[in-house]
């Protein structure tokens, strides 16, 4: 590849739950545009370290870092790993999240708490964690995982979807506090995308949501990445404060 190829050389990425799916498929991409990847993840440490290989099969440094994301603490320690192994982080992807089916009666507080920390609280606690280090470089990409759900709401998604709709609001206003320094923070709000989150429909389900996407198809998490990518790029310093929606047309 010649540096056209790899418009990413150089640089640092972080991206959290990246052991399967679409943290899986970002990290694969940033790779192979030429970043060094730290390959966030919670239990999953076999995973992790197979996607971490993956990175490195397109020549570049990869790491796996176990970490709880919703814990300042570990956080700290991801950001530090990355740092000492890797280098300064130049783009962080707040991927690592978690999913609830619930009507908002049926809702325990501690499930409220727990969606919220991990779909809302990590990505707080990582961006605090890697800014001292962006703002030193004056650059910087922080892209945040949110969800269709965040944008229109989703019945029997109610903590799923608030959190996902504040992800949103983070995301703009941190991209006006740190648009002068020179670091974008923008939003993915993917639709149906096939991963473990789908494991609970039936084939039927599935079906009736590919029907109703004007595509035709649900989406793969290589979509996703490809959207990722792209913010992450130097060329995309004039996006800022958006949310961009890959979901088919489910949702306009």
């Amino acid at each position: 590849m010649n540096r056209s190829d790899r418009p990413l050389a150089g640089q640092v990425a972080i991206v959290t739950g990246a052991s399967r799916g679409i943290g899986r498929a970002i990290a694969q991409e940033l790779a192979r545009l030429g970043a060094a990847v730290a390959v966030n993840y919670l239990h999953l440490k076999e995973y992790a370290e197979q996607v971490a290989s993956l990175c490195e099969s397109f020549g570049v440094r990869a790491i796996p870092v176990q970490a709880d994301v919703t814990k300042p603490e570990d956080v700290a320690r991801l950001v530090e790993t990355a740092c000492l192994y890797l280098g300064k982080p130049d783009i962080l992807v707040n991927n690592a999240g978690i999913a609830s089916h619930s009507l908002l009666i049926d809702t325990t507080e501690y499930e409220w708490d727990r969606v919220m920390a991990a779909n809302l609280k990590a990505p707080f606690l990582c961006a605090k964690s890697v800014l001292p280090h962006m703002i030193r470089k004056r650059y910087g990409r922080i892209i945040n995982m949110s969800s269709i759900w965040g944008i229109a709401g989703g019945s029997g998604e109610v903590a799923y979807s608030a959190a996902k709709g504040g992800l949103i609001s983070f995301t703009k206003a941190l991209a006006k506090e740190m648009g002068a320094s020179g670091i974008t923070v923008n939003a993915v709000a993917p639709g149906v995308v096939e991963t473990d989150m789908l494991s609970m429909l039936t084939q039927s389900d599935r079906e009736n949501l590919s029907q109703q996407t004007p595509v035709g198809r649900l989406g793969t998490p290589q979509d996703i990445a490809s959207v990722v990518s792209f913010l992450a790029l130097p060329a995309s310093g004039f996006i800022t404060g958006q949310v961009i929606s890959p979901n088919g047309g489910f949702l306009t």
